[in-house]
C-alpha cells in the first residue's frame, strides 16, 4: 500500500492513476481445494465475513475494471478493499 501511494504521487501529475486492489478471501478452486474436508476452517472464516459469503473472482474484476474507468477518474493511491467488510472490524 505505501509503494502504491508513493507510485501513485509520482506518477498522477503525468496522468497516471496508480491504486491498489486488496482482494479478501476469493471462491476460486485454490481456496476450495485448502478447505475441503475443513468445515470448522470454513465456519471460521464465515465468521469474520460480515457480508456473510466469500467473493467471486467476478467481484474482484469489476472493482479492477472501475478502478479503470472514467467514473473513477479522481481515484488516485487508494487501496480498495474488496473483502465483505473483513477489514471493517
Amino acid at each position: 500500500i505505501g509503494l502504491t501511494r508513493s507510485a501513485a504521487v509520482e506518477y498522477a501529475p503525468r496522468g497516471i492513476r496508480i491504486n491498489a486492489v486488496c482482494p479478501g478471501v476469493i471462491e476460486t478452486p485454490m481456496v476450495a481445494d485448502m478447505l475441503e474436508g475443513q468445515a470448522e476452517a470454513m465456519a471460521a472464516i464465515m465468521q469474520q465475513q460480515p457480508i456473510g459469503r466469500l467473493g467471486t473472482a467476478d467481484e474482484v474484476a469489476a472493482a479492477a475494471v472501475w478502478l479503470c474507468s472514467p467514473a473513477a477518474s479522481l481515484v488516485v493511491g487508494a487501496a480498495l478493499p474488496v473483502d465483505g467488510g473483513y477489514t471493517t472490524h
